[in-house]
């Protein structure tokens, strides 16, 4: 008869314990209270997912404390909502063969019992899309994608996510009864609206339509045959599970979108979303393989180019050591990461506010984590203010990690003026 494995807290006194260290040395390494640390050792207590990634990292446990969390506690903490506004008083809707039709209501004529609604349908005709030169219709949607790329690093997804669903929308159009070598480039340039709309999504707190708008343009990249695309797509449903804490779901995506790609820059970009999930098991060594294969791929992906947008973030400096931070971190090594993304931060485009937001969110954890948290908290004030602007999900996410490492330290005179500016900017609230 095996023995029965230990419980968590079970384990992590023992781990504690063999590396000499008392609960208030363990309390100050991971942002926790001594005596919940105390609590959860003796099983009175189960640890938060953040916690005990926290306990695992900076007892070198390699994923083994994790393994024996409870299912219990792995339920997600609760996400970024989006807010609702005053009511939609006109739409635009899309169907596949180009057509669309506009809908415009007062709901005070509705209330008033007044007619209050104006429909207006058109459609191209087959004749007017003959007309239409594809390649210069491109040109100008491909100028569009870049310019949408730029407003989203400066603005929020609720200003760009009615442009770019409706250029995916008139590209769908367009590809209709234009030639068959028109039609695969009209649609491959749809499928990058579709994904770019998708992560717009995210941005917005909203993972469902994130995941349906990604569908889409697997869909549309599978109807041109754009297999890079296909296997981005995969890269995209794995950063998902990476943001809902799914390590397991981030791997086997990652990998998957790996072994489907042709290109280097798509396998560049899988390698580095592997080593991202690895990191949230706690998988150093797996985390550290991934991310050296990453490195191989990118010079050489650097002179590969299928003439389309690029894939992935084009607005942080260095991708590469980004990620290579963000693993870092995970794993407990907050000094070499703090290095890494200081060293990038400066080479972030001034307009860039969403990059910078991301960067600097990360690096804040980092700083709190390294024990630097004078530093920390001028970071964060900063990326408090950038989301305000470009109110961002994924990067609230990260302060919401924050907000907790440095709750710990309300008796620091910089801690204390520095949490009513995070949490104001985690209710979309003015920092200053």
């Amino acid at each position: 008869m095996s023995a029965q494995s230990p419980t968590f807290g079970e384990e992590l006194r023992r781990r504690r314990n063999a590396s000499g260290k008392s609960l208030t040395d363990m309390g100050r390494l991971v942002h926790a209270s001594r005596s919940h640390l105390s609590k959860i050792e003796g099983g009175h207590r189960n640890p938060s997912l953040a916690l005990a990634r926290a306990c695992d990292a900076k007892l070198r446990a390699e994923g083994a404390l994790l393994a024996l969390l409870p299912a219990m506690t792995r339920a997600r903490d609760e996400g970024p909502t989006s807010s609702g506004g005053a009511g939609v008083h006109w739409s635009l809707r899309m169907s596949a063969d180009g057509g669309s039709t506009f809908t415009a209501s007062d709901p005070e004529a509705l209330v008033e019992g007044q007619a209050s609604t104006v429909v207006a349908h058109w459609a191209a005709t087959t004749g007017c899309r003959e007309a239409v030169s594809v390649e210069a219709s491109l040109q100008v949607f491909r100028a569009m994608f870049d310019e949408y790329r730029r407003l989203g690093q400066c603005s929020g997804p609720a200003l760009v996510i009615p442009l770019s669903s409706t250029a995916t929308g008139t590209l769908r159009g367009l590809a209709h009864d234009v030639t068959s070598a028109g039609r695969t480039a009209v649609l491959r340039l749809a499928a990058r609206f579709a994904e770019y709309t998708g992560w717009m999504w995210q941005e917005a707190g909203d993972d469902r339509a994130a995941r349906w708008w990604t569908a889409q343009a697997a869909q549309l990249a599978a109807a041109c045959g754009d297999q890079e695309m296909a296997a981005y797509t995969l890269l995209r449903r794995a950063e998902l599970a990476l943001y809902a804490g799914d390590a397991q779901a981030t791997v086997d995506l990652a990998e998957a979108a790996g072994r489907q790609a042709h290109g280097l820059r798509t396998k560049e970009l899988a390698a580095q979303r592997e080593a991202q999930g690895y990191a949230l098991m706690g998988s150093e060594t797996q985390c550290l393989r991934a991310l050296d294969r990453g490195a191989e791929l990118m010079d050489a992906a650097r002179t590969q180019t299928d003439g389309g947008p690029a894939l992935g973030s084009t607005h942080l400096p260095d991708l590469s050591n980004f990620v290579a931070a963000w693993c870092l971190r995970e794993l407990g090594e907050s000094e070499s990461a703090v290095t890494l993304l200081e060293a990038g931060r400066d080479s972030v485009a001034p307009h860039a506010l969403r990059a910078r937001a991301r960067l600097g969110a990360r690096l804040a954890l980092a700083l709190v984590d390294a024990d630097e948290v004078d530093r920390a908290c001028t970071v964060a004030r900063s990326v408090a203010e950038d989301v305000r602007t470009t109110d961002s999900a994924t990067v609230r996410a990260d302060l919401r990690q924050l907000r907790s490492s440095l709750a710990t330290r309300r008796k620091d005179p910089a801690v204390r003026d520095t949490l009513p500016l995070i949490t104001a900017s985690l209710r979309g609230a003015r920092t200053s």
